[in-house]
């Protein structure tokens, strides 16, 4: 059993190792995404796929706070959310036997996230009238918009060593108990229940896989990323598995949608975009490359 512990912390310990570095470094451009998201309205859908790369729930949640404010499109939103990686990419690359899989994955989640981002806003013409309209009127406002950890991005009286420094490590530390709670699960797990079970009982139920990892992504939370990605870093469920779970995993960004009520209707429609896209894209994988 002590085993089991050494190991889940040092495992924890690389992430939180490589998600502080990350996040040091995307704490300089946070406060220009917004800037970035609200130009160029013709192709925001691809900006926002590019943009839902960069590894945390931020971007999700400073994409989710724009079109709340109608400073978005529908199809923009999609394509953050859908290319959102969330933590999956900070603790592939902290596993060095799943590094060569982080580029597929990249490729593949930012084509899928501004394909769909279009094709929504082709059928989303009255939403994406309403964010014309109101960009038109809006200058000059003083809205704040919020990033990851719910802080306002915007903050001109926020020092930089707790911009740059606190904000990323608390973050870090989040997903560092995150990773050692999962780690700790499934290693007690294969302690006492024992891997020839536990991979039989997921060979029984693989064709399943990968409407449980969307399931599992919809939570919004961190933590619905970094359980998907151990299920495949352990070799639990295949790559279409987990590329299903992770293009509905928006991280925040949904409870943040969540929290208003005038837009339950467009959050279910969301919603329902992620789990189609997601279904789609990891029974299609995993028919090809096998469950």
């Amino acid at each position: 059993m002590l085993d089991v512990f050494i190991d889940a912390l040092l495992d924890s310990l690389k992430v939180l190792a490589v998600a502080f570095v990350i996040y040091f470094i995307l704490s300089f451009i946070e406060t220009n995404v917004s800037k970035v998201l609200e130009k160029n309205k013709k192709v925001s859908p691809l900006i926002g796929s590019a943009l839902g790369l960069i590894p945390q729930c931020g971007m999700s949640v400073v994409s989710s706070d724009l079109y709340l404010k109608h400073h978005i499109t529908m199809g923009t939103l999609v394509a953050v959310f859908i290319a959102c990686s969330d933590e999956a990419l900070p603790i592939m690359l902290s596993n060095p036997n799943k590094i060569i899989m982080v580029l597929p994955l990249i490729l593949i989640k930012f084509v899928l996230g501004f394909v769909t981002g279009f094709i929504v806003d082709l059928f989303a013409t009255k939403k994406d009238d309403e964010t014309e309209k109101h960009l038109e009127t809006c200058e000059g406002e003083t809205d704040i918009h919020v990033g990851c950890c719910n802080h306002e991005i915007d903050d001109q009286k926020e020092s930089k060593w707790h911009k740059h420094l606190v904000h990323p490590l608390i973050h870090s530390l989040k997903i560092f108990a995150y990773v050692f709670v999962i780690n700790m699960i499934f290693g007690m797990l294969i302690y006492y229940v024992g891997e020839d079970n536990i991979a039989s009982f997921i060979n029984q139920n693989k064709y399943w896989s990968p409407l449980f990892t969307c399931l599992v992504g919809l939570i919004p939370n961190c933590a619905s990323s970094v359980i998907i990605t151990n299920m495949y870093l352990l070799d639990e469920i295949s790559f279409g598995a987990t590329l299903s779970g992770l293009i509905v995993n928006a991280g925040l960004g949904i409870m943040v949608l969540l929290k208003n009520k005038n837009a339950i209707k467009d959050t279910l429609i969301i919603i329902g975009i992620l789990l189609f896209v997601g279904l789609l894209a990891g029974y299609g994988f995993c028919l090809i490359f096998g469950f």
